[in-house]
């Protein structure tokens, strides 16, 4: 299995359109995202909303086979809940998960387990 670790800004503002996009991911649109994470193969992810001096941040922790493969569907899917999807973390965070990463993605340092 392969970890992903990342951290995604929060816009001013958007801090309630944020915890509202996870909670429709949870809730009301759980079937279609449980249905996303069948597809990409992983098989737990966790978001956290973390305040910090230079704004919030959303923490995605998720575990999968391949993390690559996890982010080109994202970018490359066309049924209603990936561009759902997209279209809602664009809003809070201003990144576009349909477009090329602008930098390397995360380096784990640390990875510990018993």
């Amino acid at each position: 299995m392969a970890v992903f670790n990342g951290a995604f800004p929060v816009l001013p503002g958007k801090e309630a359109a944020a915890k509202a996009f996870a909670a429709t991911c949870i809730g009301e649109r759980r079937s279609e995202f449980e249905d996303l994470q069948s597809r990409v193969k992983t098989t737990r992810e966790t978001w956290s909303y973390q305040e910090t001096p230079m704004g919030a941040l959303m923490l995605v922790w998720f575990d999968t086979v391949d993390v690559e493969a996890v982010f080109v569907d994202l970018a490359t899917a066309d049924d209603d809940f990936a561009v759902w999807f997209r279209a809602q973390v664009l809003d809070f965070t201003g990144v576009d998960l349909g477009a090329a990463p602008e930098g390397p993605p995360p380096e784990i340092v640390l990875d510990w387990s018993a």
